[in-house]
């Protein structure tokens, strides 16, 4: 059987909507549909009930489910089999970041590794989708993130937390500045409403919003160890009252198919979270 129909069929079972697994597999909803629809001709029976809160599992789905994990972490397993180094060769261990963390998280992080000179690092540094997309897909080895999403071939550990607080400029709070730190916290601002963020100007990246809320004012939410020296130098100061939002830190990995250094490779991880006081924008 297509491989793919498994793990399309296992994204459905997670995110719980055609809508959401067609976004996180990065393919048209059609293409979902088409594929259901060729797993349940293939196994002559139905998967998913489908209705307006999203698809459930039929109770033969739910038969299904063991079966379907077992094909993808065979197949899983047979890739890496294939990709075993030679003894004498170097290990390659790829790792991952968002865009905010890249700086000074994964510097440090491959900084720190350099003495492990039997493992060949690769880094990369993209989007939270792009980032799950290619850990699942064996590209990439373990990432550090914002979000938690959790898979069942996936190890997910809080290593830090962050916290997102309302800054203002001390010369000139206004104008408003939201900044997109990922749907649980846009669902929370949205709860709190601090302020109107459809006539906020918007932001995709923190550090950008920063630099711009620095040179011409403003106010907005920005991660503690961000805006602390300039909390310190008077530059900004925090708005009274507000809401504060958690921000937590993941490691994200595979279950199993690691390096058997991989529990060190963590610890420098944990150590450069634990020094570094103050990030650069």
């Amino acid at each position: 059987m297509d491989i793919e129909l498994a793990k399309t069929f296992i994204e459905i079972m997670q995110s719980g909507t055609f809508a959401k697994a067609a976004e996180r597999l990065h393919v048209t909803q059609t293409t979902v549909t088409a594929r259901i629809h060729a797993l349940e001709a293939s196994m002559n029976c139905s998967l998913f009930i489908r209705n307006r809160g999203g698809a459930r599992l039929t109770p033969e789905g739910e038969r299904f489910v063991r079966y379907a994990k077992e094909m993808i972490a065979s197949w899983h397993a047979a890739q890496e089999v294939c990709r075993n180094p030679l003894p004498d060769e170097k290990i390659t261990l790829s790792l991952g970041a968002e865009n905010s963390l890249w700086n000074p998280i994964m510097v440090e992080w491959l900084v720190q590794l350099e003495e492990f000179d039997h493992l060949r690092l690769h880094s990369r540094v993209d989007s939270t989708d792009a980032l799950y997309s290619a850990i699942r897909e064996f590209q990439l080895d373990a990432v550090v993130m914002h979000s938690a999403r959790y898979y069942p071939d996936l190890n997910i550990e809080q290593i830090a937390e962050e916290k997102l607080i309302h800054v203002a400029c001390t010369h000139t709070p206004k104008p408003n500045l939201f900044i997109d730190w990922g749907e649980e916290f846009t669902q929370q601002f949205d709860r709190c409403l601090p302020f109107n963020r459809q006539t906020a100007m918007q932001f995709s990246l923190g550090p950008m919003a920063l630099k711009v809320m620095l040179k011409q004012g403003g106010n907005g939410y920005f991660r503690t160890r961000v805006v602390d020296q300039y909390l310190q130098e008077g530059r900004l100061e925090r708005v009274p009252n507000a809401p504060e939002f958690s921000y937590p830190i993941y490691l994200v990995s595979h279950r199993g198919h690691l390096p058997n250094e991989f529990e060190q490779v963590k610890q420098r991880l944990k150590s450069v979270l634990k020094s570094t006081d103050q990030w650069p924008v």
